[in-house]
């Protein structure tokens, strides 16, 4: 597969998110495992995951510890592979999120969070969203210490403004290695901050990227571009959005949850799509 960097890290340009494994909906396990083998299969190295992706309130940390079960009975190598967590987020088993960005707290989670993937230092630890009853700089500042002390490998943020993403990268001295926002062709609100990202050359990882595909209907001639390019191309719109999201920029590895065989190995082939900038430019222009 076409690579992408996190940091020092070569990656597969699409990665995959865990989260639909471990909520609302979740499938059976063995599901699950099967599309985290097929994604393996495909050339995916990054699988994003966090301890609030769960569904009640005993078993925190469900996705992590699937991922790290399904990599561990894998049949082929699987020791290039980035596993990127969070923590900050928390689910107290009744449907809620709530959050705590404290130090305190951060830094139990990363903790725990090590123990249920079965490794001596996290891949990519990412502060999961802001907490407004904890200053930002000291949420950070919990990252950081973790990264100075080996706990984890490299450090990101989720759901952050620009201002936030100058912050947490001079807070961690330069070290901000990935930003997690949403971003979809429904939700375009980041662009600001893939922009900031691409001239830092700091990884933008879209979560949600298909966000608006299942309610195209209600999009209407907002949505119609992304199928009309599928349709010239004989490939599903989702290969369309992902290979779109990729032309933007180098930095950006887009994240599509998947708890299928047949899904994940559909989004990848994304890499194979080249669009041209007339279509580009069409897709561009839905808002």
């Amino acid at each position: 597969m076409q690579q992408r960097e996190i940091g020092q890290t070569s990656v597969g340009a699409i990665g995959l998110g865990g989260m639909p494994m471990s909520i609302e909906g979740r499938p059976e396990e063995s599901r699950s495992v099967a599309a985290i083998h097929a994604a393996l299969d495909a050339g995916v190295t990054l699988i994003d995951t966090a301890d609030a992706y769960h569904l009640y309130a005993n078993d925190v940390g469900h996705n992590e510890s699937l991922i790290a079960g399904a990599l561990a009975s894998y049949g082929g190598d699987a020791s290039d592979v980035l596993v990127a967590t969070k923590g900050g987020h928390l689910r107290p088993g009744d449907g809620s999120w709530q959050v705590d960005g404290s130090p305190a707290y951060l830094r139990s989670a990363a903790e725990a969070s090590l123990k249920r993937l079965g490794v001596d230092a996290i891949g990519l630890y990412q502060f999961h969203r802001p907490d407004p009853s904890v200053p930002y700089a000291e949420s950070v500042g919990a990252i950081r210490d973790l990264l100075d002390e080996g706990k984890i490998r490299y450090a990101g943020i989720s759901n952050a403004t620009p201002a936030r993403i100058q912050e947490a990268n001079e807070i961690l001295g330069g070290r901000l290695v990935s930003v997690q926002n949403q971003f979809s062709p429904a939700f375009r609100s980041s662009e600001p901050e893939l922009s900031l990202c691409a001239e830092l050359g700091i990884a933008f990882l879209p979560w949600s990227p298909f966000g608006g595909i299942r309610r195209a209907g209600e999009l209407g001639s907002r949505f119609a571009p992304f199928q009309t390019v599928a349709d010239a191309h004989g490939v599903s719109p989702h290969q369309v959005v992902l290979a779109w999201m990729l032309a933007k920029a180098p930095v950006v590895i887009p994240i599509p949850g998947s708890s299928r065989p047949e899904t994940i190995r559909d989004s990848v082939q994304a890499v194979d799509l080249s669009l041209s900038a007339e279509e580009i430019a069409s897709l561009d222009a839905t808002a």
